[in-house]
């Protein structure tokens, strides 16, 4: 019985000794998102983005991260509306091909729960994103997961007739999952 106890001993005393967690492991990461069209929820994901993440768990305010996102990676579950969200009323990703945010602060609102502060980039468009995060261990690595949601036509997202709201809705759940582990030394 003490054997089983020191393993998770030791993994918090390593989340405490100042490790700052680098290295994304991508197969166990997503980006996924939630809209509704006319009121009917739909899921997808984007099965391609990079992100540069450090995070030392003792000191979470000091993180900092880069997202890219591969626009054209998108998986809405057909492949007509995959096409359709390539064009250019949508990501236009032949002319954007990437979405990124970059982290400017970060804060506690207790409890293993923080809030990220940055700058998101679509289709040209720079604006101000905060998105609330939790971290925990899983494993020897850390899971930092949160949402936010993101108003489509604030980045020129579904113009033209997709402008509509009553049809496609301006907010978008973005929900996020990244499992960093520590660097070797």
């Amino acid at each position: 019985m003490k054997r089983l106890l020191i393993v998770p001993l030791l993994f918090a005393a390593s989340l405490t000794t100042g490790a700052e967690f680098t290295v994304l492991l991508p197969q166990q990461s997503s980006i996924t998102f939630v809209s509704k069209q006319m009121n009917v929820p739909v899921e997808g994901s984007f099965r391609k983005f990079a992100a540069r993440i450090a995070v030392d768990p003792a000191k979470p305010e000091a993180g900092k991260a880069s997202i890219e996102i591969d626009l054209a990676s998108i998986d809405t579950g057909s492949a007509e509306a995959d096409e359709e969200v390539a064009d250019k009323a949508w990501f236009d990703t032949k002319n954007n091909p990437i979405a990124s945010f970059t982290s400017g602060s970060i804060v506690s609102t207790g409890n293993g729960q923080y809030q990220v502060s940055g700058k998101m980039t679509i289709k040209g468009k720079t604006l101000d994103i905060k998105a609330p995060f939790t971290l925990r261990p899983a494993g020897s690595a850390l899971l930092i997961e949160g949402a936010f949601p993101l108003k489509r036509l604030g980045f020129n997202i579904g113009s033209g007739i997709w402008a509509d709201t009553s049809v496609v809705a301006d907010e978008v759940q973005i929900r996020f999952s990244f499992t960093v582990a520590a660097a070797k030394k």
